[in-house]
C-alpha cells in the first residue's frame, strides 16, 4: 500500500506542474458512448537492438490491438519471432513469442465522477503484464492518465509498481521490485487530401528503483526504452520507420561481463522497419 501511496503522490506532482488544461472525458450519455477497437498485423525487422546477449536483429509478426470498452481502456501486442525460419536471425531455434497486455481502468468512469484537473483529462488504475516463453512474467500496477499537452494533444502517462511473477531465476523472482514511468503518443504531422496521413509515433518507459534485481553483479537497478516512430498512415495500411534508445536493456548494465566471453550490448541506438496492415 505504501508502494502505491507514493506512486499516486509522484504522478499527481508531475502532471500538476503544467498550466495546460484539458477537457474532461464525457460520460453523460453512459460509459460505451465513444467505444471503439483497431488491430493491425505487423511485419517488423528489427537492426541493431539492444536486447541482452546480443539478440540484436530479427524478423517478426506482431499482432497489435488496442480500443475502448466502457470502463477499460486497452492495448497489447503479441510477437512470433523468427517468422522467416531465418537461420542467421538472433532469435533463431530460441525464443518463440512475446506478449505484453496492458489494459487501463477509468476512475472517472467507474466512480461516475469528473476527476479531471489542470492538463489531466482521466485517470486509471492502470497495469501492464509482460510475458516471454522462457520464464519471463512481470506485472506492474498503479496510477494511470490521459494528459492533454501542447503540440502533441493527448498522451498517456502512467506510474506504476512492479512484482516479478518469474524472471529466469532472478533475485527479483516473487517480489515488488522497482516502478516504471510511461507514456505514448500518435500525433498525425501532415494530412493528405485522399486522407492519408504522416504521424510521429512512439513511447518511453523508464524503470527504476529495482534495488534487488540491481544488487546483481552485472546488473542496474534503472533501464530505459525510448522508440520514436515516423509512419505514413492510410486507411488500409501503414509503413514506417523507428529509432529506439536503450540504457541498460532489461536491468543488463551495458558493457558488464555477465557471463565469462559474454560482454553485454544493452545500451544505445536500435533501429525498426514496419509494414502494417489494418484489420
Amino acid at each position: 500500500m505504501k508502494k502505491l501511496n507514493t506512486l499516486a503522490l509522484v504522478g499527481s506532482l508531475a502532471l500538476a506542474g503544467t498550466a495546460f488544461t484539458a477537457s474532461a472525458a464525457d460520460y453523460s450519455e453512459g460509459i460505451h458512448k465513444g467505444d471503439y477497437k483497431w488491430m493491425t498485423a505487423n511485419l517488423m525487422r528489427s537492426q541493431d537492438n539492444r536486447l541482452p546477449f546480443r539478440n540484436d536483429e530479427d524478423t517478426y509478426l506482431e499482432l497489435e490491438f488496442g480500443g475502448r470498452s466502457g470502463i477499460v481502456d486497452y492495448y497489447g501486442y503479441v510477437d512470433f519471432f523468427d517468422v522467416l525460419d531465418d537461420s542467421s536471425d538472433s532469435l533463431h531455434d530460441g525464443d518463440n513469442m512475446f506478449a505484453k497486455l496492458a489494459p487501463r481502468f477509468s476512475l472517472d468512469a467507474i466512480t461516475g465522477k469528473d476527476l479531471s484537473f489542470g492538463p489531466v483529462q482521466e485517470l486509471y488504475i492502470a497495469t501492464v503484464t509482460n510475458i516471454g516463453d522462457q520464464a519471463l512474467w512481470e506485472h506492474y500496477i498503479g496510477l494511470g492518465s490521459d494528459v492533454q499537452v501542447p503540440w502533441l494533444g493527448k498522451i498517456g502517462f502512467n506510474v506504476m509498481a512492479r512484482y516479478v511473477r518469474e524472471n529466469f531465476g532472478g533475485a527479483d523472482e516473487s517480489k515488488w521490485d522497482g516502478y516504471m514511468a510511461s507514456t505514448n503518443w500518435f500525433k498525425p504531422v501532415v494530412n493528405f487530401e485522399d486522407g492519408g496521413f504522416i504521424a510521429y509515433q512512439g513511447y518511453l518507459d523508464y524503470k527504476f528503483a529495482a534495488d534487488e534485481v540491481g544488487s546483481q553483479e552485472g546488473r542496474s537497478s534503472t533501464s530505459m526504452e525510448w522508440f520514436n516512430g515516423i509512419y505514413y498512415h492510410n486507411d488500409r495500411m501503414a509503413i514506417g520507420y523507428g529509432l529506439k534508445y536503450y540504457k541498460d536493456m532489461a536491468f543488463f548494465e551495458d558493457e558488464s561481463e555477465t557471463f565469462p566471453g559474454m560482454i553485454q550490448d544493452t545500451s544505445g541506438f536500435g533501429h525498426y522497419f514496419s509494414i502494417n496492415y489494418k484489420f
